[in-house]
């Protein structure tokens, strides 16, 4: 099966179109290429200037069965609103001036120091897009797993146990997700704020004076500066369009029996694609930290003949896919995740 993208542009797509200035998107390549969600990932501009005001549709009108000459009532559907907050994440990245210019090139030095912070932004992203809670951090925004976490949530339809499908019962904190999310502007996308720039921000602030905060006694320093921003947040229009796969991380293997306690995951990713209301209602991906990757290329072994597992060209390059849907890396997915109660 092949799933259609939608037209709305990434987070990458997006900067490749900018100026010939490409600083920004040799920034975004970099961490989409550690950071596999931002190649999916869809951004619109919000609502608000805080976040994004979605309105659901919650109860559909019944219409009436109408004998001759019998009157029918108007009736109306039912709507509620959700709000989602943006959250602001900044780095400074500060580099001593004597020292990049000995490099030769000022400015490769200083990208090449700058990455270390950019890399903490990624890492700090990927974490909060999947475990960010604004009821525990109200800087962040909320993302997937709050909203698939409870059995008595709307949302538990979207929710499997590997314990359904052959995997043994972990310990509370042993457990792993699988994601299967699909992005579009009517299912669910990220958001940056009303009249602002999207996604990740860069400005130089050239040759800064710094103290030196060493223990040198306070004093000065010439130095390069960097400013880095982004902000960002999750809107999750309709719940049926993400589907959450939790699984033991201690039982993890190439093949599932009737005995051994590992989860038949391909049974698990089918049943997951059944639950989507439509795989093309956008961009379709999986999404796993590499532990259960590599127990997914090792059980394509064993499932080849089903034909649900392959490699296909996406991108320009080879991607594990399931059922024509791409299976990509997250290692901001933990192996320590709760048991959902």
């Amino acid at each position: 099966m092949v799933v259609s993208a939608t037209t709305h542009p990434t987070l990458l797509d997006y900067t490749k179109r900018q100026d010939p200035d490409k600083s920004i998107a040799t920034i975004v390549e970099t961490l989409a290429q550690t950071n596999e969600v931002l190649e999916d990932m869809v951004h619109l501009e919000g609502n608000l200037e805080t976040g994004h005001r979605t309105t659901i549709r919650s109860g559909l009108p019944a219409p009436t069965w109408r004998k001759l000459y019998g009157g029918v009532q108007p009736t109306k559907s039912e709507t509620v609103q959700v709000t989602d907050t943006i959250g602001m994440m900044e780095a400074y990245a500060e580099v001593d001036k004597q020292l990049a210019d000995l490099n030769g090139n000022t400015a490769a030095f200083r990208m090449s120091e700058d990455m270390a912070h950019l890399e903490g932004m990624n890492q700090e992203f990927a974490s909060t897009l999947f475990y960010g809670d604004e009821t525990t951090a109200s800087e962040e925004f909320t993302g997937f797993l709050p909203r698939f976490n409870s059995s008595s949530a709307e949302s538990y339809e979207n929710v499997l146990l590997g314990t359904a499908y052959g995997g043994a019962t972990a310990a509370d904190d042993n457990n792993t997700s699988i994601w299967l999310v699909v992005w579009g502007p009517n299912t669910c996308h990220g958001i940056y704020s009303k009249g602002s720039q999207m996604g990740l921000s860069k400005e130089d602030k050239g040759q800064v004076t710094i103290e030196d905060t060493t223990g040198n006694g306070g004093g000065r320093m010439e130095a390069y500066r960097t400013h880095y921003k982004w902000c960002t947040g999750l809107s999750v229009r309709d719940w049926r369009y993400i589907v959450r796969m939790q699984i033991d991380a201690d039982n993890l293997g190439a093949e599932s029996t009737a005995s051994n306690g590992i989860a038949d995951l391909t049974e698990m990713m089918s049943d997951a694609c059944e639950l989507i209301p439509s795989l093309s209602a956008g961009r379709a991906s999986f999404y796993c930290n590499r532990k259960v990757k590599q127990t997914l290329r090792k059980q394509f072994v064993n499932k080849v003949k089903q034909s649900t597992l392959g490699m296909d060209e996406i991108g320009g390059r080879s991607t594990l896919t399931f059922d024509g849907i791409p299976i990509r890396k997250v290692d901001a997915l933990t192996l320590t995740e709760t048991r959902i109660s």
